[in-house]
């Protein structure tokens, strides 16, 4: 899900980027790209433009009865690889899971891939990537472990494509869907 149209996420990404931009060894996420991974559906490779067309068409049908979902961003979670936003509660955004789940079987006959075990997963906002192996406590000091806490309506699911390794952040938008629309596009 692409973060970039809600402000809150703008605001808070910008907040924890301000203090994250004095360390070195950070690779901050840009604006542009700020989301909340769901679902890896499969490679380019495999998956047709038809069939992304064909999997944004399914998922408005799995979410078209679904309202907007409110979520709260501002807990920090500290990875060696990454500094996150924690999306809460962890559970809310699960229809939207289930719907990227239920287009990409339907069209590919794959289940696609959650990164982690889907009971375990802890949806969040990268805000950067560690590209250095330092301490974590001046950076821990410098940042906390919470922003102030900011609220979300979650209204639509994006269906992205990265092109190579994540942070050369060549990323095509192929679709969104919105979250209660019955309309079909």
């Amino acid at each position: 899900m692409l973060m970039r149209s809600y402000p809150a996420v703008r605001e808070a990404a910008e907040e924890a980027q301000s203090v994250l931009r004095q360390f070195d060894g950070m690779h901050l996420t840009p604006v542009k790209w700020l989301h909340i991974t769901t679902l890896i559906t499969g490679s380019t490779d495999e998956i047709s433009r038809s069939q992304m067309n064909s999997m944004l068409a399914e998922a408005q049908r799995q979410l078209r009865s679904t309202s907007p979902i409110p979520v709260t961003i501002g807990k920090i979670l500290y990875h060696p690889e990454a500094i996150m936003l924690r999306v809460d509660p962890k559970d809310a955004l699960l229809p939207i899971l289930r719907a990227a789940r239920v287009a990409t079987q339907s069209v590919t006959g794959k289940s696609g891939m959650i990164i982690g075990e889907a009971s375990s997963r802890v949806p969040h906002v990268t805000v950067s990537y560690s590209t250095a192996q330092q301490p974590a406590g001046p950076i821990i000091s410098a940042l906390g472990k919470a922003l102030t806490p900011r609220t979300v309506v979650v209204d639509s699911m994006s269906l992205v494509i990265q092109w190579g390794s994540e942070r050369l952040w060549d990323w095509e938008l192929v679709g969104t869907v919105q979250l209660g629309h019955t309309g079909s596009g």
